[in-house]
């Protein structure tokens, strides 16, 4: 059915065909009805006669049209009473910006970053990890360390004898104290020595003993080195090497997380500065919706505009207020997430502190070489840094393994030194088995003992090589050949990461230069949009336009002016990405783009006028005063 307006303003509703028309269609006339006042001075309309109306011309309408034109009256019905007001009041949206409920620091960029490498936690717990990794390499070289040994022993002892040569029929008595000191340390060549002095005092009933008590000092020294396995590397400096390159990974974390920390400050920064400028623009909107509305219901009070204009302004003002409380929570959310990377938790105000940026965009005026970047990113990239020290870490795994496959054999050297004192019995002549009595006692003192450890009196040495060499496939070869195709896994897998970095660094110096080409359009596009909306307002007051075309003008600046927004967020993002990617490795590459408020909302405008979300232009499909159903 078509709605057109009749040539006749006194004619009432009607029903008819119309030649050519495919058969079902009808077209009925929307205008006043005669005989019934259908408009009150503030625009709002008397639904009762308009329905009576209506109802009366119903009976007349062949029975295949009734439920259009019912389902079109309940329509008409629908839209008078929206424009009468709405049921439930919402608190009106304020143009002016909101009061900071708490202390407001103005930020310059570098500011920010500065305080997140100063305050940020997560970046505080990483930071530690280096140094948690240097104490690994201290322990690692603690087993070189030479480490001081001595004990001091005491025994006493009472034992029946079983043989007469135990000197005593009644039992054996002994007492002994055993000191030593000395010192051993493993070497970095794989082998390890040992130096000892032991000093010993004896003293028994022991009929036969010629020295009793006795004193005795021995001086010990031993020493074995590797020649073939553990010679060249051993599990130590094995365990010495790797412990470094965790180190030097562990730093190259830190680093990459620094990098990923000035990105999000970065990225948040700038969000909060599109956010504040997003809601300036819905702001701005809104108050161009409400001027046009004023406008409006000036012109319906002197007669020269019909009160339907007014709805659709009044509906404008509904969704603008509603792209302004989306981008107030927006705006919220930017300040909270930059609150979370650059402020200690700990910190007084913590949640109620207010962010204004002082830094605006930058706009490059020439495109990034992506080029130069891509060789930057292969020598400073962090993630390859840490595959090519993880490649040394596997080689000197793999050389240990090769080292173990080879036979044992070790030399071994040792030397001793060794000196006697105490009383020196003499006895005279015994009878058969029993000793004689003691003639003389002689006494030599330990200086003695001393003295002839010092001299060499009594030296001791030995020289040994032994050897051992297991048969077969032993876990030392299975070893090896697991750690070979390891190596070969972890060189494969750091070709796949240098081709990812490639491509990574290709793409986002990519979307640099399309993203500044954007900005010079969208800046272009919003330029324009505030002409037509400029020269449309003009051709309203002089009534060549229509408020629907005013207020279409209105959106589509509000459109443009999101989207050069969102061109010179896109930009700068991705020239923090860009950057980040030739040193650290960045999760989820490319530009964030952050949730703008619409530049119109979700509500309708008129009769006859779709919406759709998130920041895309409403698109209305209206011929005249006629809409087809």
């Amino acid at each position: 059915m078509r709605v057109r307006p009749d040539a006749g303003s006194g004619a009432a509703p009607t029903i008819y065909s119309a030649p050519n028309r495919d058969p079902g269609e009808s077209v009925y006339w929307f205008g006043r009805i005669p005989g019934h006042h259908h408009i009150v001075p503030d625009g709002r309309f008397e639904l009762f006669s308009l329905e009576m109306e209506l109802t009366s011309v119903i009976p007349s309408v062949p029975h295949p049209f009734r439920r259009g034109l019912v389902a079109l009256s309940l329509t008409f019905v629908a839209a008078t009473a929206s424009a009468q007001g709405p049921l439930l009041q919402a608190p009106a949206v304020s143009t002016q910006p909101m009061a900071a409920t708490g202390p407001v620091r103005r930020v310059k960029l570098d500011e920010a970053v500065t305080m997140a490498l100063e305050q940020n936690v997560a970046l505080q717990v990483q930071k530690m990890n280096p140094g948690i990794s240097e104490l690994d390499v201290a322990q690692a070289y603690g087993t070189w360390l030479p480490a001081l040994t001595s004990q001091l022993f005491f025994q006493s002892l009472e034992q029946p004898v079983n043989t007469l040569l135990q000197g005593n029929a009644q039992s054996f008595q002994q007492d002994q104290v055993f000191g030593n000191f000395g010192v051993e340390q493993f070497l970095p060549t794989g082998g390890n020595y040992s130096l000892g002095y032991q000093a010993t005092r004896n003293k028994n009933n022991n009929l036969f003993a010629t020295l009793n008590p006795s004193t005795q000092g021995n001086f010990t020294f031993s020493f074995s080195q590797p020649l073939l396995a553990n010679r060249a590397i051993d599990s130590t400096r094995q365990q010495i090497l790797i412990s470094k390159n965790n180190q030097a990974i562990s730093e190259m974390q830190f680093r990459n997380t620094v990098v990923s920390t000035v990105r999000a400050v970065k990225n948040a920064y700038w969000d909060l500065v599109v956010a504040q400028s997003a809601l300036e623009v819905q702001r701005q909107t809104l108050e161009l919706s409400r001027q046009t509305l004023s406008d409006n219901r000036k012109r319906v009070e002197v007669g020269t505009m019909a009160p339907i204009d007014i709805v659709q302004a009044e509906a404008e003002v509904a969704a603008n207020e509603e792209t302004v409380i989306i981008a107030e929570q927006t705006l919220a959310q930017a300040q909270d997430q930059l609150r979370a990377l650059i402020l200690d938790p700990r910190t007084a105000d913590f949640w109620n502190t207010t962010f204004e940026t002082a830094d605006g965009p930058s706009l490059a005026t020439s495109p990034v070489d992506i080029d130069a970047a891509v060789q930057k990113a292969i020598a400073n990239r962090l993630d390859l840094q840490q595959a090519r020290k993880q490649i040394e870490s596997n080689d000197i795994r793999a050389r240990f393994f090769k080292n173990q496959v080879l036979p044992s054999l070790s030399a071994d050297v040792n030397y001793g030194l060794a000196g006697l004192g105490g009383t020196v019995i003499t006895r005279g002549p015994g009878n058969g088995l029993q000793p004689g009595p003691i003639v003389s006692e002689d006494t030599r003192p330990y200086s003695d003992v001393l003295g002839d450890v010092l001299q060499f009196e009594y030296p001791t040495w030995s020289v040994s090589l032994n050897f051992r060499y297991p048969i077969g496939r032993n876990g030392n070869r299975v070893n090896l050949e697991r750690q070979v195709l390891q190596n070969e896994q972890t060189l494969l897998q750091l070709r796949d990461l240098e081709r990812q970095v490639v491509q990574q660094v290709r793409d986002l110096g990519r979307q640099v230069n399309t993203n500044l080409k954007r900005v010079g359009s969208t800046q272009a596009a919003r330029t324009l949009a505030e002409r037509r909306l400029e020269a449309e307002q003009k051709k309203f007051g002089v009534g060549l336009s229509t408020t629907f075309n005013v207020l279409q003008a209105q959106r589509d600046l509000a459109q443009a002016r999101n989207n050069e927004q969102r061109a010179i967020l896109d930009f700068e993002k991705s020239r923090v990405d860009f950057e980040a990617a030739q040193e650290a490795s960045i999760a989820g590459a490319g530009a964030g783009n952050v949730t703008l408020g619409s530049a119109t909302g979700t509500g309708n405008v008129a009769a006859g006028t779709t919406t759709s979300v998130a920041g895309t232009n409403r698109t209305t499909n209206t011929t005249g005063g006629a809409q087809r159903f």
